[in-house]
């Protein structure tokens, strides 16, 4: 996201090419580079080491086990005051094995979701796997969280109480990173993707 100093918010970001780091450069200088749970970091120090005077956000837990890199915070439930007056953000607490933080910018009205809600294009899916995604409900247009994932979810009620700050946001878009995005209808795509949890 670019905001409207110009400046960059960079959540999950992927591996660092040359050229992607030349479109990047061309949109303007990155100032938050942002982990939204304990799976997507593993680009983080290529980013910090091209653009330095980024600061590092953590999701709950993973500071204690990339202990190579130096946090600037930990995200939490509110948004960190140099994003609060665009974006709103929720912890999906509740699960023993991770959490994640959801974003939500206010002025394109578009949620930000990483690993809680997948879409699989089910013409990329193929073999034992594409039948275990199948299985799991991520394949297609109405996507879910993985299995495995959502038993790890304990605490339900924690997690219902992110999903309802979530939906109340009222997205209109949703950017998912796995799978197909949502150019319309984002809440009623986040809301079947997330019904397992009641």
């Amino acid at each position: 996201m670019r905001f409207a100093d110009g400046t960059l918010w960079v959540c999950s970001p992927i591996a660092l090419t040359e050229a992607l780091a030349q479109e990047i450069d061309a949109l303007g200088p990155v100032r938050h580079l942002v982990s939204p749970n304990k799976i997507h970091h593993l680009f983080l120090s290529d980013w910090k080491q091209r653009w330095p005077a980024a600061r590092l956000y953590a999701p709950p837990g993973l500071a204690r086990r990339r202990r190579d890199l130096h946090f600037d915070a930990e995200l939490s439930d509110h948004p960190d005051r140099a994003w609060a007056a665009d974006i709103d953000q929720v912890v999906f607490h509740g699960s023993v094995l991770m959490e994640e933080v959801v974003f939500f910018h206010r002025a394109s009205r578009t949620a930000v979701v990483t690993g809680l809600v997948q879409r699989f294009d089910p013409a990329a899916v193929h073999g034992w796997r594409g039948w275990l995604m199948r299985l799991d409900g991520i394949v297609g247009q109405g996507g879910s969280t993985p299995r495995d994932w959502r038993l790890s979810f304990v605490d339900r009620r924690a997690a219902r109480r992110a999903k309802a700050t979530l939906l109340g946001w009222g997205p209109q878009q949703v950017v998912i990173a796995h799978g197909a995005c949502a150019r319309e209808g984002g809440r009623e795509v986040l809301e079947r993707a997330l019904r397992w949890l009641g």
